[in-house]
């Protein structure tokens, strides 16, 4: 009977195991394919398969968006600094430095000039990597530096957001960007310039009650997480259960809190369409 005995080392977990080298394959959050660095690249890293948008930073969406060799960074490195002292698990100061450190990223936004079609353009794109996309001092002083830029131009203005909200580390110093941004914002509208707000996964927080949702017109990406306090939290407040799609892209386009959900690959035809109908 030795032919019904099976060997339990060929059926050992390890021996299933496929190996891939470290950094050039990605599996899909949503359907589990495994995709190859420079294919997903290739397709503005969405997934082929399903279509999932995956998370990716401002150097990204400068190649997505801007004409080759026209974009020119601003304020590149202006960092925070630590106004209270603050100290949780760590002291703010080394969180910040080594996220600088691992990052490459001096904060949580980057801004400069480019050319979109021809059209130049003012622009701010925040990144999650730095300390969750968190809104800071930086942040609100280098995206109200991009928004007067836009204004002494005469030129249009988009901002993409991916935040997880004020950072809590700089108290009411980070409460008080979203009033400041909120007021360039402001005189950037009575000067009749446009504003583009483009909302990607996730935008949360003071990010969303400020210039996030202040756009001329509200851009956003496919099933991206956009709401104030997360789904969780409000569940447990009211005690009831969400409706499905809850804070997600297609939820708010459906209940009017944007204007429009578009894909990666054609968001720069979109914002190119837009900035001329309104210039």
């Amino acid at each position: 009977m030795a032919w019904f005995k099976r060997s339990k080392q060929n059926f050992s977990p390890e021996s299933q195991k496929r190996d891939f080298p470290d950094g050039q394959w990605v599996k899909c959050d949503e359907c589990g394919e495994i995709i190859h660095n420079k294919q997903l690249e290739i397709n503005l890293w969405v997934c082929h398969r399903c279509n999932f948008h995956f998370r990716t930073g401002p150097d990204e969406y400068v190649s997505i968006l801007f004409d080759d060799g026209t974009f020119k960074e601003y304020d590149k490195k202006m960092k925070s600094a630590d106004p209270l002292e603050f100290e949780d698990t760590k002291k703010y100061i080394d969180r910040i430095n080594g996220t600088i450190k691992k990052s490459g990223l001096y904060d949580a936004v980057k801004t400069g000039i480019g050319k979109i079609d021809g059209n130049k353009t003012s622009f701010a794109c925040m990144d999650f990597r730095f300390i969750g996309g968190s809104m800071g001092s930086v942040v609100g002083e280098k995206i109200s530096r991009a928004i007067d830029r836009a204004y002494t131009n005469k030129i249009p203005m988009i901002i993409i957001s991916q935040s997880g909200g004020a950072r809590m580390m700089e108290a009411a110093f980070s409460l008080m960007q979203m009033a400041k941004t909120s007021a360039r914002l402001a005189r950037l509208a009575d000067a009749n310039l446009p504003y583009i707000s483009i909302l990607t996964d996730p935008t949360t927080g003071g990010t969303t009650a400020s210039y996030a949702m202040l756009g001329d017109v509200n851009i956003a990406e496919p099933n991206a997480l956009i709401g104030f306090a997360g789904p969780r939290v409000i569940k447990e407040t009211i005690g009831k259960d969400l409706p499905k799609g809850f804070q997600r892209s297609e939820f708010l386009m459906e209940h009017g809190f944007l204007d429009l959900v578009v894909d990666r690959k054609s968001l720069k035809k979109v914002v190119s369409q837009m900035i001329d109908y309104m210039t």
